[in-house]
């Protein structure tokens, strides 16, 4: 059976959350997909970058106004080798209006991946929507932990045209671990896709109105302040996990520059067909926020 449809095979999917939410409003959109979608069964959420005690305050409040209580927990602070370039949380700011926790273990998140993938064996789909040093401690702290992933689905890299991803650009170290790993499904969904599921400031005011989508559009107009626009990367990413056929995907081979410094992250593409690595080369825009809308307002 193709790989492509692999993640169809089951009704709900278990997924594991890796975010850097608090940047850019993308990953707030995508939890609140998820938290919204009753094919998903969130196992756990982990932050990654600076300000991580913010992060997880932010998606403990997207949790407690969708009435869910999902284990949260603080990640990795800081890049494997290179300097943090994304140290603050920006939409802190908006978090005064919305309920949240704010008691998240320090120090845990990388043994509570192990253990939730641990405990569940060759059913949970990690899906990493931030930089991947949370995801590249892990492998490395236990390599049995990727063959016993359903999959790896990641919004990174961008590879069929020039350019440099942030996720991967944030760690490329990271991203270099990430991809050398073997696992059964590894999917990326790139900028290169992502950037063609854009939706202009005016209009997400009129169509977030859903009340899971309450604090999203609370923390976008922080995000809103510097951009006209929301890019549904990271939901786009987690749509293909239960609508594969809002893109098209092809096999191959993906590494990332990690020695050139002006190149740092860069991901490079090669096609073939026994590749280890699945890449999103088109998408049906209007397929994408057809599901998204209709999932987010059940």
């Amino acid at each position: 059976m193709p790989a492509v449809v692999q993640f169809l095979l089951t009704m709900v999917q278990k997924i594991f959350l890796d975010t850097d939410i608090g940047s850019d409003i993308d990953d707030a959109v995508c939890l609140a997909y998820l938290l919204a979608n009753p094919e998903c069964e969130l196992l756990g959420i982990t932050t990654v970058t600076g300000e991580g005690q913010y992060r997880a305050e932010l998606a403990s409040a997207l949790c407690q106004n969708a009435g869910q209580d999902i284990p949260i927990y603080v990640g990795s602070e800081f890049p494997l080798v290179v300097d943090q370039q994304q140290p603050q949380a920006p939409q802190k700011s908006a978090l005064m209006s919305w309920k949240h926790r704010d008691d998240f273990p320090l120090g845990g998140a990388i043994a509570f991946m192990q253990e939730t993938i641990r405990k569940n064996p060759g059913e949970v789909v990690l899906l990493t929507i931030g930089p991947l040093t949370n995801a590249s401690l892990l492998f490395r702290v236990d390599p049995t932990i990727p063959s016993l992933l359903k999959g790896l689905v990641m919004m990174c890299g961008v590879f069929e045209k020039d350019g440099r991803e942030w996720n991967a650009m944030l760690d490329p170290h990271a991203a270099s671990i990430v991809y050398q790993t073997d696992i059964p499904h590894h999917r990326s969904i790139g900028l290169d896709v992502t950037q063609q599921v854009t939706m202009p400031a005016e209009v997400v005011r009129k169509r977030f109105q859903g009340s899971l989508l309450q604090p999203v559009l609370d923390f976008a107009e922080v995000w809103f302040k510097e951009q006209d626009d929301i890019t549904f990367h990271d939901p786009l990413a987690a749509a293909t996990i239960f609508q594969s056929g809002i893109c098209q995907f092809k096999c191959g081979r993906v590494d990332v520059e990690i020695f050139d410094p002006d190149e740092l992250g860069k991901t490079g593409w090669e096609n073939d067909i026994g590749g280890p690595h699945e890449i999103a080369c088109k998408v049906k825009p209007e397929a994408f926020f057809d599901h998204f809308f209709n999932t987010v307002s059940r």
